[in-house]
């Protein structure tokens, strides 16, 4: 039986996510940090945990990079697989990535897991299975979605503000408290401080994903080409900046295996 999770992105397109504007934005960035971790290991051996239909995977694959992909939902992976890469995909969980030995990648990224764990014990448990299986003085980049982000635009600008407050999906610390068949979770740095400490690991530094992207997107849409790639520049040299990194929709933690 298919879980609520799977039935989603069945429906939802991620292949396409990434290619709007507002997707250009955090994948555009996330690569910038990819390939600057990946400057430490000229023929690094990758690991996309949660890696959707490939669009990181393959792209570090046809840059001739070693790549493994682990992907939750088959749809997604029967995506990933039709785009003829090199990219060695499998069907899995981030919270056991038990087909994989210890220190086997130089390079790990979890961009999709820790937007469906509800739990502070799995959001550990997939981090730790991460760190096992990178090697010492690997790199794990890490994705959230923020809790501000849901706060702001479905609670505020979609209007479900009072109706999430009454319900319980909203509490009194305007924190959001899902339940699985929501599909996503959202964090703050506090919660994403508290998990690396429960797992053990370093952090090099945290980046604002898509910074207000996620909010302009009738507005990105809109922009002629000069101006869009003049927003990208901005963001670029905005994006570790403190002040925006719990209001982005998502950010980038990057950590280190010591």
């Amino acid at each position: 039986m298919q879980s609520e999770l799977e039935k989603y992105y069945n429906k939802f397109c991620e292949e396409k996510r990434l290619t709007r504007r507002h997707g250009q934005v955090e994948y555009i960035t996330s690569m910038k940090y990819i390939h600057k971790y990946l400057e430490e290991f000229p023929k690094a051996k990758i690991l996309d945990v949660g890696a959707g239909t490939g669009r990181y995977s393959v792209a570090l694959s046809e840059e001739g990079y070693d790549v493994t992909a682990l992907e939750l939902v088959k749809y997604n992976l029967g995506i990933l697989k039709q785009k003829g890469s090199n990219v060695k995909a499998y069907q899995g969980t981030a919270l056991n990535l038990k087909r994989f030995e210890d220190e086997s990648f130089d390079l790990t990224l979890v961009f999709g897991p820790m937007y469906h764990l509800y739990t502070e014990e799995d959001k550990v448990k997939a981090l730790c299975e991460a760190k096992r299986v990178t090697k010492k003085g690997g790199v794990i980049l890490v994705a959230y979605c923020m809790n501000e982000y849901s706060i702001l635009t479905y609670g505020f600008k979609e209007n479900h503000i009072l109706e999430s407050i009454q319900n319980g999906k909203i509490n009194k610390e305007y924190r959001v408290t899902p339940k699985p068949e929501d599909l996503y979770d959202y964090v703050r740095l506090e919660d994403i401080d508290a998990i690396n400490q429960a797992a053990g690991l370093t952090r090099i530094q945290i980046v604002a994903a898509d910074g207000p992207a996620n909010y302009m997107r009738q507005v990105l849409n809109a922009m002629d080409e000069e101006t869009f790639h003049t927003f990208i520049d901005y963001h670029l040299h905005t994006c570790e900046r403190p002040e925006l990194l719990g209001a982005s929709a998502h950010t980038l933690d990057i950590l280190r295996k010591e």
